[in-house]
Parts: C-alpha cells; sequence; structure tokens
C-alpha cells in the first residue's frame, strides 16, 4: 500500500481526523492511506475546458467559447528569455536561482474551518457509536506553501490544495515585502490555483513558463520554495519520469513530472525549473518515506486552463458520463483481445453524452478523437482536453470489432462527479466460493439503489475463487459472462451453461460504481 504525503506544512490548531494517500497542507507526517484496487479502479470521465478567449488586459474576444481559440497570454513567455547555454552545468546552480528566485514567493494561510465534533463519549446513548449526535465546531487552521509571479502585474500561481478554503493569505517575497493576496481562481482537479496581489506602482519580477512537453527523463531541474517554513530553499536533481499517472486520486486530472529533487512539506505550490531558468512543472506532492520522489504538474496543463482560471474564477469541462476501468490481462483474455490496451467501459449513465451516442457497458475504448487509449487514465485527461460540444470521435472495440461513434460532448456541472475509474439456495454460486440472495425492491431501497438489479453477495469464503477475484460481501453482481443476473436463479443458470469454461467475467455494482472481475473457477 502506497502512503503519500502533500508538499505543504501546515500547523492544524485541533484534532481533526483526516485520511487518504496524501495528506494535505500537513507537515506532520503521513496523514493516513486508502487503497485503489489498480487493475479495477474506475475513473470519472470528465472533459475539457471550454472557455472563453480573453484578452487579459481589459478586451474579450466574443464567440469563441468552447473552443481552442488562440488566446493572449498574460504570463512571461518562454520566447522572452534568450537561447543560450543552460546555466550552471556542471559545478553549480548560484546564477540561477539568483536570478528567478525574486519571483519565487512563500505563501502564509490561516482561516476557520468547520469541524463536527461528539458531545458525548461512544456508547453514551447505547447502540451503535456511528449514530451519536455531533455539533458543528470551528477550529483554526494555519499553513505554508509556495508560488511564483507569471505577471509583473501581480498574478501568482500555487497548488489549490495551499489555498483553498483559507481566509487569509499572505505573500513573502525575497526582500522580506508581504503583500496580502485574493483567490482569482482554483481548480481542484489539477490542484492549480491563480493568486493577485497588488504590488502598486512596482512592476514585479516575474518567471517564465516553459514547455513541459520537450523536457525528457535525465534533465536537470531546480526546485525553488518555502520547505518547513525555510523561504527561498534551493534543490537541484534530475527528471526521474514524465506521465505519472494513478500518483494522488483517480478522481483528479494527473499527468505527474517525477523528479529527484527535494521537495518537501512547504515546497507545494512553487516551481521546478529547468537550466533556462523556465517554469516546466509546479511542485505537489512527495511521496512519504522516499525523499528522493517528489510530483510536478506539467506547466503545459496549467496554461491550459489559467486563463479560464483568470477569466472564470473556475474551469468549465465536458462530460461523457461513462464509468471505466483497466484492461487487465485477466480481462483481455475474455475479451479474446490481442493486447492488454483501452479503457474498460463499466457503467454508462443514462441520459449522457455516452449514452446518446451509442456507447454501451462491455465496450473497450481504444481511441478518442484521434489520440490512442493504451491505458484507463489516458482518457479523462484527452476528454478533458476536448472542448465542451465537440464531436468527438471515439474508437470501441465490441464483440471482437471495431466500432466508430461520434459523441457530443456534454457540460460537467457538478465538479465533483465521479464517473468512475464495483439466504436463498445458491446452487452453482458456491463453486465460486460466494453465497447470494436475490435483491428486493426493499433491500434496494435500503441500499440506496434506483432499481433492483442483480443479486447480493452475502458471503464470501476465505481463499476461494470469489475472494480471490476480489469479490466482496455486499457486491451486487449484476452480469455474470455477459448475461444479465436478476436473480439467483439466473446465477445458476449462467454459470451452469458456462461450465465448461474456466474463466468468467464478472460485473458488480460497489457502492457508486461498477466494474468487471475477472474470475477463476476453482479446479
Amino acid at each position: 500500500m502506497r502512503h503519500f504525503q502533500i508538499a505543504t506544512a501546515v500547523v492544524v490548531l485541533s484534532l481533526l481526523g483526516l485520511g487518504g494517500n496524501l495528506g494535505f497542507d500537513s507537515g506532520v507526517g503521513d496523514l493516513g492511506h486508502h487503497g485503489f484496487m489498480r487493475g479495477l479502479a474506475s475513473i470519472s470521465i470528465f472533459g475539457p475546458e471550454s472557455a472563453q478567449a480573453l484578452d487579459f488586459f481589459g478586451d474579450s474576444s466574443e464567440g469563441k467559447s468552447g473552443t481552442h481559440a488562440e488566446r493572449e497570454t498574460f504570463w512571461r513567455s518562454e520566447s522572452e528569455i534568450p537561447e543560450t547555454q543552460p546555466i550552471g552545468i556542471p559545478t553549480s546552480f548560484a546564477d540561477l536561482a539568483e536570478r528567478v528566485a525574486p519571483a519565487v514567493v512563500s505563501i502564509q494561510t490561516s482561516g476557520i474551518v468547520a469541524t463536527n465534533q461528539r458531545v458525548f463519549p461512544p456508547g453514551f446513548f447505547g447502540g451503535s457509536p456511528f449514530h451519536q449526535p455531533s455539533m458543528p465546531q470551528e477550529r483554526h487552521t494555519s499553513g505554508e506553501g509556495s508560488g511564483f509571479v507569471i505577471s509583473p502585474d501581480g498574478y501568482i500561481v500555487t497548488n489549490n490544495h495551499v489555498v483553498a478554503d483559507m481566509d487569509e493569505i499572505i505573500v513573502r517575497f525575497l526582500d522580506g515585502t508581504e503583500l496580502e493576496a485574493e483567490i482569482v481562481g482554483r481548480d481542484p482537479k489539477t490542484d492549480i490555483a491563480l493568486l493577485k496581489v497588488d504590488p502598486g506602482q512596482n512592476a514585479l519580477d516575474t518567471i517564465a513558463l516553459g514547455d513541459s512537453e520537450i523536457v525528457r527523463p535525465g534533465d536537470w531541474v531546480v526546485a525553488i520554495g518555502n520547505p518547513f517554513g525555510l523561504a527561498h530553499t534551493v534543490t537541484a536533481g534530475i527528471v526521474s519520469a514524465k506521465n505519472r499517472r494513478d500518483v494522488m486520486d483517480p478522481k483528479l486530472y494527473e499527468d505527474f513530472i517525477q523528479t529527484d529533487a527535494a521537495i518537501n512539506p512547504g515546497n507545494s505550490g512553487g516551481p521546478l525549473i529547468d537550466l533556462h531558468g523556465r517554469v516546466i512543472g509546479i511542485n505537489t506532492a512527495i511521496r512519504s518515506g522516499a525523499n528522493t520522489i517528489g510530483f510536478s504538474v506539467p506547466i503545459n496543463q496549467a496554461k491550459q486552463i489559467l486563463p479560464q482560471l483568470r477569466a472564470e474564477g473556475h474551469v468549465t469541462r465536458g462530460w461523457l458520463g461513462v464509468s471505466i476501468q483497466n484492461v487487465t490481462n485477466e480481462i483481455a483474455d475474455h475479451f479474446q483481445l490481442d493486447e492488454a490496451s483501452g479503457a474498460l467501459v463499466s457503467q454508462v449513465l443514462p441520459n449522457t453524452p455516452a449514452e446518446k451516442g451509442g456507447i454501451k457497458t462491455g465496450d473497450i475504448i481504444i481511441e478518442f478523437n484521434g489520440e490512442a487509449i493504451n491505458r484507463w487514465n489516458d482518457l479523462p485527461i484527452v476528454v478533458a482536453n476536448t472542448p465542451v460540444d465537440t464531436k468527438a470521435k471515439v474508437v470501441v472495440i465490441r464483440e471482437g470489432k471495431h466500432k466508430s461513434f461520434r459523441i457530443q460532448i456534454g457540460r460537467l456541472d457538478d465538479p465533483d462527479q465521479v464517473v468512475s475509474h464495483t439466504p436463498e439456495k445458491n446452487d452453482g454460486a458456491e463453486a465460486l466460493g460466494l453465497r447470494a440472495q436475490n435483491l428486493t425492491d426493499e433491500l434496494a431501497q435500503e441500499l440506496g439503489l434506483e432499481e433492483a438489479q442483480g443479486v447480493i453477495v452475502t458471503e464470501v469464503a476465505p481463499g476461494g475463487p470469489a475472494a480471490e477475484a476480489g469479490i466482496r460481501r455486499g457486491d451486487i453482481i449484476i452480469e455474470l459472462d455477459r448475461q444479465n443476473i436478476n436473480s439467483v436463479g439466473d446465477l445458476a443458470n449462467v454459470l451452469n451453461d458456462s461450465k465448461d469454461k474456466k474463466k468468467i467475467l464478472v460485473l458488480v455494482r460497489r457502492g457508486a460504481n461498477t466494474l468487471f472481475v475477472p474470475l477463476k473457477r476453482a479446479g
């Protein structure tokens, strides 16, 4: 199980119960962990920005909403830097650090957060301790992070988790000057925030935004930030890898640059710089217990959304409306694929662009608008880069044949929506190492389900085929061997019809998600 820690130092002046692979705004170590079934993880497909193309110095370009119309940038361009030999090779990074340091800032934040706290000790009211009354409490929270100035008039880039829900944000510059900042826009999906300070009559020093696409593993990089409150700390290393995903949360649009330049709590939001002095990443997270593994948001990802954050304060994205999961070797074998690649559709939500466009559960998406989909987590990013209302070409494998669809991308209204990356006679079900019962209308209502489709798993035998495949008590089996299951009798019949198959594919609903589970028969 992997443990991560967000690179932000925060002092929380209360006892809060927090969890997650990554500790947000914490300087006190790992705040917990959670596991994902990597081969079965589902992810929501939210699509693109559809920002209006705006002149950020006052004029708007009307009629360009939802397109990739060319936007006038408000940050310093890499083209303004003369093409010279990289600075600082091989003996020193001092000249580089001295040149860019005035544009790097330390960020101090404070705010009041609401929490629920039990007034009475567990068991005071009898029964389950989870149903005891609680009272809202307010706690003071403070934190630290980093950022960098991208325009002379005071726009600053940092991480969303550095400033989210904070009431006061103070930015401190290299010369000790402190200015209060306001949040212009935030994007939790990419963990990027845009701040603004008022420099008065003084033009601020800026740092140029580079091109993260041309960065290669092995390139030298420098990180500057505010680790543990130690302002303008300079560290150096190399790019260890690119396109790192499955690092933080499958609900996020992850495409990280991995680096071994030392990144610590408080570095969050600071720049990762190439040897020409250009920002190629925003330092975001570190892996707990591994001092040489840090992650940065590629600057090209930031450049795609900064204009919209500046103009609208948030990012409008498109929506496909499917749940997907990775195609493992076992699943590829079941679908008789030549290779384990693509994104397997485990659910198509009703009244969505995907349903209207003809996508079905069990389709394997291998191409989206001309871009190959090799893994499930390739799809969210390419959809995110597709403007709303675009008629995107989607290629799927269905029953061994390639099929193409034109799907008009919708607009995501709920930014937190997840389109995911789940005793009667049992007859043959026991051979799978599980027991199941019919899903009645009353039970479906109790579980919060819209319809009583499938059978619910009531028991899983340890070490049995179902347990080995990852099926859990409480899972609802809705398909077996690509056949709909509406009763325990259906389950027994399909098992009998497929008795010669050593492997069968099970579609289960787990909470709000659905996922395919390849299952090997015993014997």
